[in-house]
């Protein structure tokens, strides 16, 4: 082999030494830029460099990947796969080789578009029927058609052939395939399944996967000579189903029996086409179904079928020459559609296509370098015409000033480029973003000084002589002030770029100069703010954009605004820097941080935390000494505008000042976010008596109770801020302490006799742990405090663990709420009042923190005992009053319908003050939860928390309780009234009876008649008669018993007159109203009583339906039911 052509170096030297030199010459082109620039020569190194370095690089790439082709190519035969397919080539790839000559001979230079290539496939014998002569002279060529013998599919694809046929037409190396077969070889599918594997990697060999057309060779048991043949079969469609293949065939049926049909009749044995088409009605198309539904449905993507043929063995063509062939008509319709179907590529040519990929960045970049050396171009010669035009334009024209605009257009694109990168079609090594800028920005400084600064700068100098010169006192000052200030702080900015604020000045600008002398409102409009917030952005990178200020004016303009504003405009600001500046170094506090190891989370929990700015640490830590510092640049860092560090500013400015208003407001907002911290804690509610006695517990444990935890953290930072004691003291209380030897307290009661700057805060807190006693907090109580607290929580947990360890927890829990409800004190109660005397004397603005911790746990406790309690209640109530009241007056009027009437005595029995059977029982049973205000029963407001008492209970007791008032207002039963009838139209008498005391009116003639009721009568009852002008008497309604009264008064409308007095008008049979007058000693009287028409005494005092009843169980876990866990 020939080695004259090897390289020294391998590729990778080569590029190696390429990139190198690449490096080299680009550091020699970059260190020499200012000697090629005065030379006018860097745009032209810089374009040789990005043109001749590329351009190297693809010379050799192509000329390695040349070489390796060619030595591959050569190398071919000495491999020893080459070598084994020789051994088992056949002829055919000797004879191919020089087919591609012939054919450019016989067709011409694009014969590989003329000229159709089919590989035919299968058992000799089935191939030979279709294309005689085929498999001796393994190629035939005719009618622009090339048939090639592919070999059998039972056997390995053969390697050397399908390399010639790559090399014949690489593009597209076959139209088709046509496997030839019978069907009896189609009936077998372990044949087809290893035909079709043989398919697939012949199409993986080739990289090419052409569409294959299935050909069935027939038999006939007689010659068939002399037949008039034609193509015979169907083609399919890409995704083919098994169904259409079915349909396919169908379709051949009928016009294959009718041509089939006219060849018999013309000629008895030509029965090909008749025959084929009762076999596939019989049996054809579905042992075609059942073939090819295998090959369907996994082979589909990898061997296409494109068509089904049937034939009987064509006859060979006569005196034809060799490798001719002469198409038969069978091969009609596979030639039609070959031509117009083609074949996909299979698998990735790694070689070529490396080869090609490199070639094609070798061009992009070439390409991209064209480009990027165009659009330098173009962006150049934008920047210089945007420059010249400029220079042309007339001083204070609107030409000018668009063409100012267009300048600093360029000029804010250049800027971003050089900041963000050049767009991508620039970042081929000939960008020029930054030169252009430098070269370009003096023109723009020229210009900007001309046009926007030093007019802005006048126009402000303008305004602040104005406002100087106004007179001392005049009121025009005062409303000047604000904006004059802004103007000042302007002018100053311009003076000093480090200090310009670009927003700031471009809205000061704007608003001084809505206008310009020469240019059109709409022209400036448009302009002027873009060109002044690009000179606002920029100036503090220019320090050579100052002006000079009229420093006389400053000092005057300070000296007025002094006066007029004060300490003004800054402090907030500086304030919220200071807080921003410490933040990122102290982290959030969580209510975990603040109690240790307690297990806090199952006392009280919140989402929030207190920032850790606003802590004990930070204060001592960077708050101090940035509050320091801001007062040590107070004149520089606060408002530099107003002062010159020379002057003397007034006291509400001064540095003493500053320091104390940072300070308060520091201190307030520290206040200000423990307060929302601690008013968002919430109580976790326990599920039973015994999850509230494991929660006093804890919170009463003097090692691990969470509220010790919190409240000790709360007294440490509650007193930061506070000076404390001199040395020498805490030297001599730390002797004392070791001296006396005394246990140390849990809650720390300790602290120095200082003042600090939230005790008004925090005073309430600390009076709770004794640390309050020099501060100015007055507490009402010096016994109340957080120690005395948890002691009787530990009592009422003794009391609640005593509850839950009987034999029966619920019969206890019932038992101490009753002693509560009868009114007598029990430890719980009175460690709930104290509790409410914490929690109020914390105030209102502790008061969501004292609701939470000193409150809810034993008002959770409490509940934990009402829910027994309320249902034995509820027994009693219904088995002592409302059994009896049911059974004195169920059924009887008024309390319903019907003739039979309730007993007095027996509503008196029950409804009578003080000795009545309800109120004893409610004073009795209920006088801890209910008490009498007035003649009205409401609740207790401390005993009674937790419970629901019934709405409808109330509003009957008390409805009772105004009844019995009105019917026991002399001591006895009953009550008096009076009568007066009133003159009717057409009436001329009316006689009323009740219970024996009567009342005649006649003829207009008025008068009062006292009554009782019930009164003295064997007979009670009320009779009513009158008599009209055009009838005698006649009676109208006869009411005996004695709720007769109340039945006559439930007929009448009743209107009240006043106090005492209600007209009752009754309507009667013909339509005449007469009316009486009714005076009462009390409240409505007799009236009263109609309230009691379908009254019921309701069954429940306490209200212990789902969802309104304690959740709290007094039973454990264990034996709660689902309902009670539901309610949880």
């Amino acid at each position: 082999m020939n080695a004259s052509h090897h390289h020294h170096y391998g590729l990778r030297g080569y590029i190696v030494i390429t990139l190198s030199l690449a490096g080299i010459f680009f550091l020699l082109i970059y260190l020499n830029q200012a000697v090629l620039e005065d030379n006018g020569l860097l745009n032209l190194a810089w374009y040789a460099y990005a043109t001749l370095f590329p351009a190297i690089l693809i010379g050799l790439l192509g000329s390695t990947a040349w070489e390796y082709i060619r030595q591959n190519k050569a190398q071919q035969p000495l491999r020893p796969e080459a070598a084994q397919a020789e051994i088992r080539l056949s002829q055919s790839a000797p004879i191919l080789s020089d087919l591609g000559d012939r054919l450019h001979r016989r067709y011409g230079m694009f014969w590989w578009y003329k000229v159709r290539i089919l590989l035919l496939v299968g058992e000799p014998e089935q191939v030979e029927a279709i294309a005689p002569g085929l498999t001796t002279q393994h190629w035939l060529e005719g009618h622009r058609t090339l048939l090639l013998w592919g070999g059998s599919l039972h056997t390995e694809p053969d390697a050397a052939q399908l390399a010639a046929l790559r090399r014949l037409r690489r593009f597209r190396p076959l139209n088709g395939i046509v496997w030839a077969l019978t069907e009896q070889q189609s009936a077998q599918p372990v044949w087809m399944d290893k035909a079709l594997r043989m398919l697939q990697k012949q199409a993986q060999q080739l990289h090419w996967q052409a569409p294959v057309y299935l050909w069935q060779v027939c038999h006939s048991l007689w010659s068939q000579a002399g037949r008039v043949t034609q193509a015979v079969g169907c083609f399919l469609p890409e995704r083919c189903t098994p169904e259409m293949v079915e349909t396919q065939l169908r379709q051949l049926i009928d016009p294959m029996r009718q041509q089939g049909m006219q060849q018999v009749l013309a000629e008895n044995a030509h029965d090909f086409l008749y025959r084929l088409a009762s076999t596939l009605e019989k049996t054809g198309i579905a042992h075609w179904r059942k073939v090819l539904t295998p090959w369907l449905a996994e082979y589909a993507q990898v061997v296409s079928l494109r068509g089904l043929m049937f034939s009987l063995p064509l006859a060979a063509t006569p005196d034809a020459g060799p490798q001719s062939w002469l198409p038969d008509a069978a091969w009609q319709g596979v030639l039609a559609d070959s031509r117009h179907r083609h074949g996909r590529r299979v698998g990735w040519r790694q070689k070529r296509n490396v080869y090609h990929g490199l070639m094609a960045l070798a061009l992009l970049w070439g390409a991209g370098s064209v480009l990027s050396f165009l659009t330098n171009r173009d962006q150049i010669a934008a920047v210089n015409a945007a420059v010249t035009d400029l220079q042309a334009r007339p001083e204070a024209s609107d030409a000018q000033l668009m063409a100012f605009k267009a300048l600093r257009n360029e000029l804010g694109r250049l800027q971003y480029r050089v900041e963000h990168g050049a767009p991508w079609y620039q970042r081929f090594g000939l960008s020029q973003n930054q030169p252009l800028l430098t070269a370009v920005l003096p023109y723009y400084t020229q210009m900007n000084n001309r046009l926007i600064r030093d007019k802005a700068a006048a126009i402000l100098h303008q305004k602040l002589s104005a406002l100087v010169n106004l007179p001392p006192g005049s009121p025009q000052r005062a409303r000047r002030a604000k904006s004059a200030h802004d103007q000042l702080k302007a002018y100053l900015m311009m003076a000093s770029p480090p200090r310009a604020e670009a927003a700031f000045l471009t809205r000061v600008l704007r608003e001084n100069e809505p206008a310009r002398a020469g240019i059109a409102p709409g022209v400036w409009l448009s302009a002027a703010p873009d060109l002044w917030a690009f000179y606002a952005e920029n100036l503090p990178a220019h320090p050579e954009w100052r002006i000079q200020p009229d420093t006389a004016l400053v000092s005057q303009a300070r000296r007025i605004l002094l006066e007029q504003m004060g300490r003004h405009n800054a402090e907030a600001t500086l304030y919220q820097q200071m807080l921003r500046s410490v933040a990122p170094d102290y982290a959030d506090l969580t209510l975990r941080q603040m109690t240790g190891d307690t297990e806090a989370e199952r006392l009280f929990t919140t989402s929030r935390v207190v920032p850790g700015m606003f802590t004990r640490q930070a204060w001592e830590g960077q708050i101090q000494k940035a509050i320091d510092n801001a007062v040590a640049s107070r004149k520089e860092a606060i408002d530099w505008v107003l002062s010159d560090n020379r002057q003397a500013v007034p006291a509400a400015v001064s540095p003493a000042a500053l320091k104390a208003r940072l300070t308060a407001r520091y201190f307030t907002d520290f206040a200000g976010a423990w307060q929302d911290f601690l008013n968002s804690l919430r109580w976790n509610k326990a599920r039973n008596l015994a999850g509230v006695t494991d929660q006093l517990t804890l919170m009463a444990d003097g090692r691990q109770s969470p509220l010790i935890a919190l409240m000790n953290t709360v007294a440490y930072q509650g007193q930061t801020g506070r000076q404390g004691p001199a040395l020498s003291e805490v030297w001599v209380k730390s002797a004392k302490t070791l001296l006396n030897k005394t246990a140390v307290p849990v809650i720390n009661q300790q602290a120095g006799d200082v003042n600090g700057p939230m005790d008004s805060t925090f005073g309430p807190l600390l009076a709770l742990m004794g640390k309050n006693k020099a501060s100015d907090v007055i507490t009402a109580d010096s016994n109340l405090n957080l120690q005395t607290f948890l002691t009787r929580v530990t009592q009422v947990r003794l009391k609640l663990q005593q509850i839950n360890t009987s034999d029966d927890p619920s019969e206890r829990a019932g038992r101490l709420a009753q002693t509560v409800f009868q009114g007598k004190s029990t430890d719980l109660t009175e460690t709930q009042g104290y509790g409410n005397l914490l929690a109020a004397g914390l105030g209102d603005q502790w008061r969501g923190f004292g609701q939470t911790m000193f409150v809810q746990p034993l008002n959770q406790a409490w509940q934990g005992i009402l829910k027994p309690a309320a249902a034995s209640l509820n027994e009693q109530w219904q088995t002592a009053i409302v059994a009896n009241w049911n059974t004195a007056f169920a059924g009887r009027y008024p309390f319903a319908g019907g003739q039979s009437d309730i007993s007095l005595p027996m509503l008196g029995q029950f409804i009578r003050p003080d000795t009545g059977r309800i109120e004893q029982f409610l004073t009795r049973q209920l006088g801890g939860v209910l008490h009498k205000a007035g003649n009205r029963w409401v609740p207790d407001n401390v005993n009674g928390q937790g419970l629901q008492v019934n709405p409808r209970f109330l509003q009957a007791v008390n409805q009772l309780s105004q009844l019995s008032d009105v019917l026991f207002a002399d001591g006895s039963q009953g009550l008096r009234f009076e009568l007066r009838a009133r003159a009717a139209r057409d009436v001329v008498e009316t006689d009323l009876t009740i219970d024996g005391q009567k009342l005649r009116y006649f003829n207009q003639m008025e008068s009062w008649q006292r009554f009782r009721w019930p009164g003295e009568t064997y007979k009670p009852g009320v009779m009513l008669t009158w008599t009209s002008v055009n009838a005698g008497a006649r009676l109208f309604g006869d009411y005996p018993g004695t709720w007769g009264l109340i039945r006559w008064l439930a007929r009448a409308k009743a209107e009240k007159w006043d106090e005492s007095r209600y007209r009752l008008t009754f309507t009667m049979p013909d339509g005449l109203p007469v009316t009486w007058i009714l005076r009462t000693e009390m409240g409505s009287g007799p009236l009263a009583l109609l309230k009691l028409r379908g009254f019921t005494l309701p069954k429940e005092i306490f209200d212990t339906t789902p969802g309104n009843n304690p959740v709290i169980s007094p039973v454990d876990d264990d034996d709660l039911t689902e309902d009670s866990c539901c309610n949880d």
